[in-house]
């Protein structure tokens, strides 16, 4: 599995709002997409510096379900396009 981090701050995870406003971690199956996601994360000069971080499917979801955070699992028949803006 792979995630988006802040730049050399891998505890720095990238999330995106829900319709209930609530924070969910997009979770990518595969890395090809987790890139694509990131570099579309790049066009935007909004976002700082981010970068993928591989890492153990148990860990990310055992980590988000001890913390009460939602997370999305995005698989390769998934499409994610990045928000319009940084709310």
């Amino acid at each position: 599995m792979y995630i988006v981090t802040l730049e050399d701050h891998p505890d720095g995870v990238y999330s995106v709002f829900d319709e209930e406003e609530e924070r969910v971690i997009p979770i990518f199956e595969e890395e090809d997409d987790a890139d694509r996601y990131l570099m579309m994360l790049s066009d935007d000069e909004d976002y700082p510096p981010m970068q993928i971080v591989e890492i153990e499917d148990h860990v990310i979801i055992t980590a988000c379900q001890e913390r009460g955070q939602k997370f999305s699992i995005i698989t390769s028949d998934d499409f994610l396009i990045p928000p319009d803006d940084l709310e």
